[in-house]
């Protein structure tokens, strides 16, 4: 496990968080401090430490190495390589624990960290500097909306971290390799912590993420994202080293500073002042819950430091609905103020339709008969519904949502079966992209729809073009 005491004087003055080492150059680091002994945890392979080992204190708090050299690469808890590169060239190392910025240090989240995924840059807006909890069962998608969040940071000049706890190899393998694929490892640091590390690892590997992260935010000024892909695994790692260190146990069994471990990491996220630089680190934590028990200790701790949450049901998952997002349960705190003014435009309408929807279908399913305007609604919002399904990994540019979205919320899929909307997204874009380029071009440099009427006018003449190839009839 990674667990060692030792009885006073043997550790005299010894600080909480010190860095030991003992006679074969294994540390450890100090996690209790009793009145009689000191407990410590062994952040290597503890079992080469046997009884009576001499053991000495290094005077200083765990640090890890920081700065360009770690993009690209594959780390451990630690700041050691696993991708077999070589070493990794830094500068200087950083210490893990570090205090969160003041509210004079901050300023107003404004801009937006697209995703790439529609349902959520449309209706979930995260901006840079916040911190959006991604929450459900296992198997329902989570880790696939970080890594379309990282894919879609490409050619943004954001850093990004991925911090991965308590995971198989093999899944860990299939990340990186994925990242490899896209490119993304131009811009990615994997800190990885696998189920196969000791507790203590685990445990501090978000903070060493996001250590990495805050280098970039801090000292270079720029935009970084940090994934912890899950704090449930980061909580179960605390709980065992308080347990073996007769640490008195709280509800369901975890030590009573868990939430502190939480929101002492969390907090660090943050948009700098321009005072500070300006810099950024957006945070999107995993929470795993059990058949959807949103109300235990961990996420109901998590949801509380955060500024919103993306919840996945399993349900919809299993109906086909990728991504599973809940869009009642589902809120961003920071809301509109992360969105562009043409994402506002199209999003605004977007939210109330589906809001409406979910209510008519549920009182529909009471087996009441509906009037024509009340199934052409529920018609509208089954379509919507299929329109805001996205494959994994392959995440869609800002413009094109907002043109997607635009056509969607203004009635040009009325008449659209729903099994050709897939085909109705595919062939619009491609038609406004090579006839009306500028159109596209525009609302990504403006950020703004300038000629809704232009753009209402390409859309009917693609609707009308788009029924005659798949001989659909047009409502009047």
């Amino acid at each position: 496990m990674g667990i060692v005491s030792f009885v006073l004087p043997a550790l005299k003055n010894a600080m909480a968080g010190e860095m030991i080492e003992f006679e074969n150059g294994i540390e450890g680091m100090i996690f209790n401090l009793e009145p009689e002994s000191v407990g410590a945890v062994i952040l290597d392979d503890y079992l080469k430490i046997r009884e009576g080992s001499p053991v000495k204190r290094l005077k200083r708090l765990l640090s890890v190495p920081v700065g360009d050299g770690l993009i690209g690469r594959v780390i451990d808890s630690l700041g050691n390589p696993l991708d077999d590169r070589g070493p990794i060239p830094f500068k200087h190392r950083r210490m893990v624990e570090r205090a969160a910025p003041g509210i004079v240090d901050r300023q107003p989240i404004k801009v937006p960290l697209q995703t790439g995924i529609k349902a959520i840059d449309g209706m979930i807006p995260i901006g840079r500097g916040q911190r959006e909890l991604i929450i459900g069962d296992r198997k329902t998608g989570k880790t696939v909306i970080a890594l379309d969040t990282i894919l879609n940071q490409k050619d943004t000049g954001v850093i990004c971290v991925y911090v991965a706890i308590g995971q198989k190899t093999s899944t860990l393998a299939s990340i990186v390799e994925k990242l490899r694929q896209e490119d993304a490892l131009d811009y990615t640091i994997v800190v990885m912590a696998s189920a196969s590390t000791s507790a203590p690892m685990q445990y501090i590997a978000p903070y060493v993420g996001c250590t990495i992260a805050e280098e970039f935010m801090y000292e270079q000024h720029k935009d970084t994202l940090i994934i912890y892909d899950d704090l449930s695994k980061q909580a179960d790692a605390y709980r065992q080293i308080s347990l073996l260190l007769n640490r008195p146990p709280g509800r369901e069994a975890y030590p009573g500073d868990v939430f502190y471990c939480h929101s002492r990491l969390l907090e660090r996220a943050a948009k700098l002042s321009e005072e500070r630089g300006g810099g950024s680190l957006t945070a999107l934590p995993i929470i795993e819950t059990q058949e959807g028990e949103v109300s235990a200790y961990i996420p109901t701790n998590v949801i509380s430091i955060t500024d919103g949450q993306i919840y996945l049901l399993p349900s919809l998952f299993a109906s086909g609905v990728r991504p599973a997002i809940d869009v009642g349960i589902s809120v961003s705190r920071v809301g509109g103020n992360a969105q562009t003014k043409a994402m506002k435009k199209v999003a605004g309408t977007l939210r109330l339709e589906m809001a409406q929807y979910r209510e008519l279908l549920t009182f529909t399913q009471l087996g009441t008969e509906v009037d024509k305007a009340t199934q052409r609604q529920l018609d509208r919002g089954a379509k919507l519904m299929e329109v805001l399904k996205q494959s994994q990994y392959v995440p869609m540019a800002m413009e094109d949502q907002v043109l997607v979205l635009f056509a969607s919320t203004h009635g040009y899929i009325d008449n659209v079966p729903h099994k050709l909307i897939p085909d109705f997204e595919k062939e619009f874009l491609n038609y406004i992209h090579g006839l009306y380029p500028e159109a596209p071009a525009l609302i990504k440099d403006s950020g703004d729809i300038i000629d809704e009427n232009k753009l209402q006018d390409i859309c009917l003449e693609f609707s009308k073009k788009f029924s005659q190839t798949h001989n659909l009839q047009l409502d009047e």
